[in-house]
């Protein structure tokens, strides 16, 4: 059986999550293997997979906090958000300043209302709604609540042809799980009056899993490596050693006496070292909700 674990990939363009999950079942010789978090196709970066065991704890990293790096093109919406699409009015954004531009990032960070693409896996009345957009069909997509803790733009260029200029804005996005770079990019073109969309998109962290960790598909293949489980969970929750009598109650899946504050999700340790369970704490008891290590 393949060890458990997590794999930091460099997610290579063209390629889905999927692919990259395909791969690498065959590097670890396992068909247990998922991601957390789904990158487009587009996009390259970090994604994250679990191996084996691993794969208990991808739902609870997929709500962590992300970073990308981000270039939005204004002057041009496609169907997509994003360069796969199918291009919409062009429109000369020669008349956006800078100025424009900073502070149409200002009205897009902190606590907002977005709504998801077009073409993105949302369900409405059970079917996704890239299916959807697939059929020529547009879908009333409700806007969500996230979160957008860092908006920062590192530069603006302008791109002249012969329809008119298109401005660049290259920017880093910190934001919570659900937040959709594209749909940032065509909210900061509509609110300039020029349409948006993404060009390029890269991540490079998820929650405490950054670049520095990640390995591409090729170097996978010459020298397969993971995290071990232990300290995986280690890195991305808060760590409690447990006794032995607490050790047993939580391999059988029984709470014990709740220690330190926060109900998210917390590392269980035994004696040993070896990783137990998540758990999550509650007002007077710690209940296990993932048990790698029954009894």
């Amino acid at each position: 059986m393949a060890e458990s674990g997590v794999l930091v990939v460099d997610k290579p363009a063209d390629w889905t999550s999927h692919d990259v999950v395909a791969k690498t079942r065959g590097l670890a010789r396992t068909r247990r293997v998922g991601h957390a978090g789904t990158l487009d196709p587009m996009a390259t970066g970090v994604l994250v997979l679990g191996i084996e065991k691993g794969t208990k704890i991808l739902g609870h990293l997929a709500l962590t906090e992300k970073v990308y790096e981000a270039t939005v093109r204004l002057g041009l919406a496609t169907n997509t958000d994003d360069a796969q699409g199918e291009p919409g009015v062009r429109t000369d954004a020669s008349g956006v300043s800078d100025e424009d531009v900073r502070e149409a990032v200002v009205r897009l960070t902190g606590r907002i209302q977005q709504v998801p693409p077009q073409v993105s896996a949302i369900k409405v009345d059970g079917k996704r709604a890239y299916k959807s957009a697939r059929e020529g069909k547009e879908v009333a997509l409700k806007a969500r609540e996230v979160t957008v803790s860092a908006f920062t733009v590192s530069d603006v260029r302008r791109v002249a042809d012969a329809d008119g200029v298109f401005v660049d804005v290259d920017a880093e996005v910190t934001c919570s799980s659900g937040t959709y770079i594209r749909s940032l990019a065509r909210d900061m073109g509509a609110d300039l009056g020029v349409g948006g969309h993404l060009t390029a998109l890269r991540r490079t962290r998820v929650g405490p899993y950054d670049l520095a960790r990640a390995r591409t598909l090729e170097q996978l293949a010459e020298e397969f490596t993971q995290i071990p489980l232990a300290l995986a969970v280690a890195a991305a929750f808060p760590a409690r050693e447990l006794t032995e009598e607490e050790t047993g109650r939580i391999r059988h899946g029984n709470r014990i006496a709740v220690q330190g504050s926060g109900g998210g999700p917390v590392g269980l340790f035994a004696p040993d070292g070896r990783v137990v369970a998540l758990g999550e704490n509650r007002r007077d008891h710690t209940k296990p909700v993932v048990v790698f290590d029954p009894a």
